[in-house]
Protein backbone atom coordinates (compact mmCIF):
# COMPACT_ATOMS: atom_id res chain seq x y z
CA UNK A 1 0.00 0.00 0.00
CA UNK A 2 0.97 3.40 -1.19
CA UNK A 3 1.73 5.57 2.50
CA UNK A 4 2.01 9.11 3.08
CA UNK A 5 4.88 10.39 4.49
CA UNK A 6 4.93 14.28 4.50
CA UNK A 7 2.38 16.28 3.80
CA UNK A 8 2.30 19.09 0.81
CA UNK A 9 4.25 22.52 0.87
CA UNK A 10 4.50 25.86 0.16
CA UNK A 11 7.38 26.76 -1.48
CA UNK A 12 9.35 30.14 -2.71
CA UNK A 13 12.85 29.52 -4.99
CA UNK A 14 15.50 30.91 -3.07
CA UNK A 15 18.32 29.10 -3.08
CA UNK A 16 18.50 28.10 -6.90
CA UNK A 17 17.86 29.65 -10.54
CA UNK A 18 16.93 27.26 -12.68
CA UNK A 19 19.54 27.48 -15.92
CA UNK A 20 18.09 28.51 -19.53
CA UNK A 21 18.93 26.76 -22.85
CA UNK A 22 21.13 24.17 -21.33
CA UNK A 23 22.84 21.44 -22.96
CA UNK A 24 21.82 18.05 -22.16
CA UNK A 25 24.93 16.48 -24.38
CA UNK A 26 27.26 15.79 -21.47
CA UNK A 27 23.88 14.69 -19.22
CA UNK A 28 22.75 11.70 -21.53
CA UNK A 29 25.23 8.59 -22.70
CA UNK A 30 24.11 8.31 -25.61
CA UNK A 31 26.27 11.77 -26.55
CA UNK A 32 23.10 13.24 -28.04
CA UNK A 33 22.61 17.13 -28.90
CA UNK A 34 19.54 18.30 -27.20
CA UNK A 35 19.15 20.91 -24.96
CA UNK A 36 16.55 21.89 -22.19
CA UNK A 37 14.41 24.79 -22.23
CA UNK A 38 15.31 24.82 -18.27
CA UNK A 39 18.14 22.63 -15.80
CA UNK A 40 18.61 22.84 -12.45
CA UNK A 41 20.29 20.21 -10.10
CA UNK A 42 18.59 18.88 -6.94
CA UNK A 43 20.56 18.40 -3.89
CA UNK A 44 18.23 17.60 -1.16
CA UNK A 45 14.62 17.04 -1.05
CA UNK A 46 13.65 20.79 0.03
CA UNK A 47 15.52 22.00 -3.22
CA UNK A 48 13.71 19.27 -5.32
CA UNK A 49 10.34 20.50 -3.69
CA UNK A 50 10.66 24.11 -4.07
CA UNK A 51 12.18 23.25 -8.03
CA UNK A 52 8.71 21.30 -8.72
CA UNK A 53 6.68 24.28 -6.87
CA UNK A 54 8.63 26.63 -9.91
CA UNK A 55 7.79 24.30 -12.74
CA UNK A 56 4.30 24.18 -11.83
CA UNK A 57 4.15 27.80 -11.47
CA UNK A 58 5.78 28.32 -14.95
CA UNK A 59 3.67 25.80 -16.17
CA UNK A 60 6.32 24.08 -17.31
CA UNK A 61 6.39 20.00 -18.16
CA UNK A 62 8.90 18.32 -15.43
CA UNK A 63 11.42 15.60 -16.75
CA UNK A 64 13.63 14.35 -13.79
CA UNK A 65 17.23 12.89 -14.85
CA UNK A 66 18.99 10.36 -13.26
CA UNK A 67 22.64 9.39 -14.92
CA UNK A 68 21.01 9.29 -18.37
CA UNK A 69 22.23 5.93 -18.98
CA UNK A 70 18.91 4.76 -20.22
CA UNK A 71 17.16 7.61 -22.74
CA UNK A 72 17.59 8.68 -25.51
CA UNK A 73 16.33 12.16 -26.54
CA UNK A 74 14.59 12.60 -29.45
CA UNK A 75 13.96 16.97 -29.61
CA UNK A 76 14.51 19.36 -27.21
CA UNK A 77 13.06 19.56 -23.96
CA UNK A 78 10.67 22.48 -23.48
CA UNK A 79 10.28 22.39 -20.14
CA UNK A 80 12.56 21.73 -17.07
CA UNK A 81 14.77 18.95 -16.61
CA UNK A 82 15.82 18.09 -13.37
CA UNK A 83 19.22 16.36 -12.22
CA UNK A 84 18.20 14.36 -8.70
CA UNK A 85 21.26 14.23 -7.19
CA UNK A 86 20.10 13.45 -3.88
CA UNK A 87 23.15 11.22 -1.49
CA UNK A 88 23.68 9.16 0.80
CA UNK A 89 23.57 5.60 2.27
CA UNK A 90 22.81 4.00 5.49
CA UNK A 91 22.73 0.57 6.89
CA UNK A 92 19.89 -0.70 8.83
CA UNK A 93 19.19 -3.88 11.05
CA UNK A 94 16.76 -5.74 9.64
CA UNK A 95 16.68 -9.29 11.59
CA UNK A 96 16.55 -13.21 10.16
CA UNK A 97 20.18 -12.52 8.64
CA UNK A 98 19.26 -9.43 6.22
CA UNK A 99 20.06 -5.85 6.52
CA UNK A 100 18.13 -2.89 4.90
CA UNK A 101 20.23 -0.35 2.48
CA UNK A 102 18.72 2.68 1.99
CA UNK A 103 20.35 5.03 -0.93
CA UNK A 104 19.72 8.35 -2.22
CA UNK A 105 18.23 8.72 -5.53
CA UNK A 106 21.18 10.24 -6.22
CA UNK A 107 23.88 8.21 -5.55
CA UNK A 108 25.71 5.50 -8.69
CA UNK A 109 24.27 2.47 -8.76
CA UNK A 110 27.34 0.82 -8.47
CA UNK A 111 28.88 2.77 -5.81
CA UNK A 112 25.89 1.35 -4.11
CA UNK A 113 26.75 -2.71 -5.24
CA UNK A 114 30.33 -1.28 -4.22
CA UNK A 115 29.42 0.00 -0.53
CA UNK A 116 26.87 -3.53 0.05
CA UNK A 117 30.30 -5.81 -0.66
CA UNK A 118 32.69 -3.76 1.37
CA UNK A 119 29.92 -4.25 4.34
CA UNK A 120 29.54 -8.58 3.21
CA UNK A 121 25.78 -7.79 2.36
CA UNK A 122 24.74 -9.99 -0.75
CA UNK A 123 21.84 -10.00 -3.17
CA UNK A 124 22.97 -6.90 -5.73
CA UNK A 125 26.85 -8.74 -6.74
CA UNK A 126 25.71 -9.78 -9.94
CA UNK A 127 23.90 -6.16 -10.93
CA UNK A 128 27.98 -4.98 -11.05
CA UNK A 129 28.38 -1.41 -13.24
CA UNK A 130 25.07 -1.43 -14.45
CA UNK A 131 25.57 2.65 -14.85
CA UNK A 132 22.81 4.75 -13.68
CA UNK A 133 21.41 6.37 -11.05
CA UNK A 134 19.92 4.50 -7.65
CA UNK A 135 16.34 6.35 -8.45
CA UNK A 136 16.32 5.03 -11.95
CA UNK A 137 16.87 1.29 -10.73
CA UNK A 138 13.20 0.63 -9.50
CA UNK A 139 11.50 2.43 -12.58
CA UNK A 140 13.76 -0.01 -15.04
CA UNK A 141 13.39 -3.21 -12.61
CA UNK A 142 16.75 -3.12 -13.79
CA UNK A 143 18.62 -6.70 -13.95
CA UNK A 144 21.37 -8.69 -15.35
CA UNK A 145 23.04 -12.13 -15.05
CA UNK A 146 20.34 -14.04 -12.97
CA UNK A 147 18.74 -10.93 -11.29
CA UNK A 148 16.69 -8.55 -10.85
CA UNK A 149 16.29 -5.63 -8.19
CA UNK A 150 12.31 -6.39 -7.91
CA UNK A 151 14.24 -9.54 -6.18
CA UNK A 152 16.04 -7.69 -3.22
CA UNK A 153 13.58 -4.62 -3.15
CA UNK A 154 11.93 -3.29 -0.01
CA UNK A 155 10.48 -0.20 -0.54
CA UNK A 156 11.02 3.35 -2.24
CA UNK A 157 10.22 7.39 -1.24
CA UNK A 158 9.01 8.83 -3.90
CA UNK A 159 7.85 12.85 -4.72
CA UNK A 160 3.93 13.04 -5.66
CA UNK A 161 4.58 16.08 -8.36
CA UNK A 162 1.12 16.67 -8.29
CA UNK A 163 0.60 17.02 -4.40
CA UNK A 164 4.31 17.75 -3.93
CA UNK A 165 4.73 15.40 -0.91
CA UNK A 166 6.40 12.30 -0.44
CA UNK A 167 5.04 8.36 -0.38
CA UNK A 168 6.43 5.06 0.28
CA UNK A 169 5.83 2.02 -1.85
CA UNK A 170 5.90 -0.76 -1.08
CA UNK A 171 7.17 -4.25 -3.56
CA UNK A 172 3.63 -4.66 -4.42
CA UNK A 173 2.62 -0.65 -5.08
CA UNK A 174 5.60 -0.88 -7.80
CA UNK A 175 4.08 -3.87 -9.38
CA UNK A 176 7.42 -4.92 -11.08
CA UNK A 177 7.80 -7.15 -14.29
CA UNK A 178 10.35 -7.79 -17.20
CA UNK A 179 12.32 -4.13 -16.74
CA UNK A 180 9.04 -3.05 -16.38
CA UNK A 181 7.04 -1.36 -13.03
CA UNK A 182 4.12 0.68 -11.86
CA UNK A 183 6.96 4.30 -12.93
CA UNK A 184 6.89 3.28 -16.29
CA UNK A 185 2.88 3.12 -16.87
CA UNK A 186 0.34 4.26 -15.13
CA UNK A 187 2.82 6.25 -12.62
CA UNK A 188 5.14 7.57 -15.39
CA UNK A 189 5.27 11.68 -15.21
CA UNK A 190 3.67 11.74 -11.46
CA UNK A 191 7.02 10.62 -9.31
CA UNK A 192 10.24 11.46 -8.72
CA UNK A 193 12.10 8.86 -6.74
CA UNK A 194 13.94 10.22 -3.77
CA UNK A 195 15.19 7.56 -2.32
CA UNK A 196 15.46 2.96 -2.55
CA UNK A 197 15.76 0.78 0.26
CA UNK A 198 16.67 -2.58 -0.53
CA UNK A 199 16.52 -6.12 1.84
CA UNK A 200 20.63 -7.58 1.65
CA UNK A 201 21.78 -10.94 3.12
CA UNK A 202 23.95 -10.39 5.78
CA UNK A 203 25.14 -14.33 6.53
CA UNK A 204 24.01 -17.48 4.93
CA UNK A 205 23.82 -16.04 0.98
CA UNK A 206 24.94 -18.09 -1.46
CA UNK A 207 25.72 -16.23 -5.06
CA UNK A 208 23.52 -16.82 -8.25
CA UNK A 209 26.55 -18.28 -10.43
CA UNK A 210 23.47 -19.85 -13.03
CA UNK A 211 23.47 -16.92 -15.77
CA UNK A 212 25.67 -15.26 -18.34
CA UNK A 213 28.43 -17.19 -17.98
CA UNK A 214 29.52 -16.25 -14.58
CA UNK A 215 30.53 -20.28 -13.62
CA UNK A 216 32.80 -20.68 -16.26
CA UNK A 217 34.55 -17.29 -16.03
CA UNK A 218 34.96 -18.36 -11.91
CA UNK A 219 36.41 -21.25 -13.49
CA UNK A 220 38.71 -19.83 -15.25
CA UNK A 221 40.17 -17.46 -13.02
CA UNK A 222 40.80 -20.92 -10.54
CA UNK A 223 38.12 -19.71 -7.87
CA UNK A 224 36.27 -22.31 -6.44
CA UNK A 225 34.48 -21.16 -3.67
CA UNK A 226 33.38 -17.69 -4.86
CA UNK A 227 32.33 -14.88 -2.49
CA UNK A 228 30.26 -11.73 -3.38
CA UNK A 229 33.12 -9.79 -4.25
CA UNK A 230 34.42 -12.74 -6.44
CA UNK A 231 31.25 -12.64 -8.20
CA UNK A 232 30.92 -8.40 -9.05
CA UNK A 233 34.68 -8.91 -10.29
CA UNK A 234 33.39 -11.27 -12.47
CA UNK A 235 30.22 -9.54 -13.56
CA UNK A 236 32.78 -6.18 -14.36
CA UNK A 237 35.14 -8.17 -15.97
CA UNK A 238 32.36 -9.81 -18.19
CA UNK A 239 30.70 -6.43 -18.75
CA UNK A 240 34.11 -4.90 -19.90
CA UNK A 241 34.94 -7.51 -22.37
CA UNK A 242 31.19 -7.58 -23.91
CA UNK A 243 29.88 -3.77 -23.73
CA UNK A 244 31.32 -0.58 -24.60
CA UNK A 245 31.99 2.05 -22.26
CA UNK A 246 29.81 5.40 -22.60
CA UNK A 247 32.03 7.53 -21.88
CA UNK A 248 34.36 6.60 -24.65
CA UNK A 249 31.64 5.66 -27.24
CA UNK A 250 27.83 6.93 -26.84
CA UNK A 251 25.35 4.01 -25.80
CA UNK A 252 22.88 3.36 -23.63
CA UNK A 253 23.14 -0.15 -22.72
CA UNK A 254 20.71 -3.08 -24.23
CA UNK A 255 18.43 -0.97 -26.65
CA UNK A 256 15.63 -3.90 -26.46
CA UNK A 257 14.19 -5.82 -24.03
CA UNK A 258 14.83 -9.65 -24.37
CA UNK A 259 11.55 -10.80 -25.74
CA UNK A 260 9.28 -13.79 -24.00
CA UNK A 261 7.20 -16.25 -26.20
CA UNK A 262 5.08 -18.75 -25.24
CA UNK A 263 6.45 -22.27 -25.70
CA UNK A 264 4.28 -22.95 -28.92
CA UNK A 265 5.80 -20.15 -30.82
CA UNK A 266 8.89 -21.43 -29.38
CA UNK A 267 8.74 -25.19 -30.65
CA UNK A 268 8.36 -24.01 -34.18
CA UNK A 269 11.54 -21.26 -33.92
CA UNK A 270 13.30 -24.47 -32.47
CA UNK A 271 12.67 -26.90 -35.02
CA UNK A 272 13.96 -23.95 -37.67
CA UNK A 273 17.02 -22.94 -35.33
CA UNK A 274 17.81 -25.93 -33.50
CA UNK A 275 21.14 -23.62 -31.92
CA UNK A 276 18.59 -20.72 -31.14
CA UNK A 277 19.50 -20.38 -27.06
CA UNK A 278 16.61 -19.71 -24.17
CA UNK A 279 15.26 -19.97 -21.32
CA UNK A 280 12.07 -21.30 -19.76
CA UNK A 281 10.56 -18.45 -17.16
CA UNK A 282 8.36 -19.68 -13.95
CA UNK A 283 5.54 -18.10 -15.92
CA UNK A 284 5.50 -20.65 -18.51
CA UNK A 285 6.89 -18.75 -21.14
CA UNK A 286 10.32 -18.42 -22.73
CA UNK A 287 12.84 -15.82 -22.88
CA UNK A 288 14.98 -15.43 -26.32
CA UNK A 289 18.24 -13.49 -26.10
CA UNK A 290 17.43 -10.55 -28.65
CA UNK A 291 20.74 -10.14 -28.72
CA UNK A 292 21.24 -13.58 -30.77
CA UNK A 293 17.86 -12.33 -32.26
CA UNK A 294 19.79 -9.37 -34.08
CA UNK A 295 23.09 -11.16 -35.06
CA UNK A 296 21.50 -13.77 -37.16
CA UNK A 297 19.19 -11.45 -38.62
CA UNK A 298 22.62 -10.25 -39.82
CA UNK A 299 22.78 -6.56 -37.81
CA UNK A 300 26.04 -7.29 -35.61
CA UNK A 301 28.39 -4.73 -36.10
CA UNK A 302 26.68 -2.90 -39.24
CA UNK A 303 26.58 0.75 -39.19
CA UNK A 304 23.47 3.07 -40.58
CA UNK A 305 24.98 6.28 -41.05
CA UNK A 306 27.05 7.30 -37.89
CA UNK A 307 24.88 5.14 -35.57
CA UNK A 308 25.99 1.24 -35.63
CA UNK A 309 25.16 -1.94 -33.77
CA UNK A 310 28.27 -2.79 -31.55
CA UNK A 311 31.03 -5.38 -33.12
CA UNK A 312 30.70 -7.02 -29.81
CA UNK A 313 27.23 -6.80 -28.61
CA UNK A 314 24.80 -6.32 -31.37
CA UNK A 315 22.00 -5.27 -28.41
CA UNK A 316 23.88 -2.44 -27.99
CA UNK A 317 22.96 0.52 -30.31
CA UNK A 318 26.27 3.12 -30.61
CA UNK A 319 26.72 6.83 -31.48
CA UNK A 320 29.72 6.41 -33.75
CA UNK A 321 30.02 9.92 -32.98
CA UNK A 322 27.58 13.03 -33.97
CA UNK A 323 24.64 11.00 -34.82
CA UNK A 324 21.06 12.25 -34.12
CA UNK A 325 18.57 10.62 -32.48
CA UNK A 326 17.00 9.88 -36.04
CA UNK A 327 19.69 7.73 -36.83
CA UNK A 328 19.76 6.21 -33.84
CA UNK A 329 15.92 5.51 -34.38
CA UNK A 330 16.17 4.79 -37.96
CA UNK A 331 18.51 1.71 -37.09
CA UNK A 332 16.34 0.37 -34.48
CA UNK A 333 13.14 0.84 -36.80
CA UNK A 334 15.51 -1.44 -39.20
CA UNK A 335 16.76 -4.13 -36.77
CA UNK A 336 12.87 -4.82 -35.71
CA UNK A 337 11.70 -4.77 -39.28
CA UNK A 338 14.64 -7.50 -39.94
CA UNK A 339 13.88 -9.61 -36.61
CA UNK A 340 10.02 -10.04 -37.29
CA UNK A 341 10.23 -10.56 -40.61
CA UNK A 342 12.80 -13.55 -40.15
CA UNK A 343 11.67 -15.11 -36.38
CA UNK A 344 8.29 -13.60 -36.37
CA UNK A 345 9.15 -11.60 -32.95
CA UNK A 346 8.42 -8.12 -32.39
CA UNK A 347 11.37 -6.08 -30.17
CA UNK A 348 10.59 -3.74 -27.90
CA UNK A 349 12.86 -0.85 -26.84
CA UNK A 350 13.96 -1.21 -23.29
CA UNK A 351 15.81 2.24 -23.39
CA UNK A 352 13.50 5.01 -22.71
CA UNK A 353 12.39 7.50 -25.66
CA UNK A 354 11.50 11.06 -24.60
Amino acid sequence: MVRPISAGKSFTLQRMKPLENYSLRNLNTFGLHASARYYASAESLDELQELVEWAKKQQLPLLPLGGGSNILLKDDYPGLVLSINLGGIECLPSGEGKKILRAGAGVEWHDLVLFAIANELGGIENLSLIPGKVGAAPIQNIGAYGVELKDVFHELEALDIAQNKTLRFNASDCRFAYRDSYFKNEGKGRFIITSVSLKLASKGYTPNLSYGGIRQKLDEMGVKDPGIKDVSDTVIRIRREKLPDPSETGNAGSFFKNPEIPVTAFEKLHAAYPDIPHFRLENGMIKIPAAWLIDRSGWKGRKLGRAATHHRQPLVLVNLGGASSAEILNLAARIQKDVEKKFGIALTPEVNII
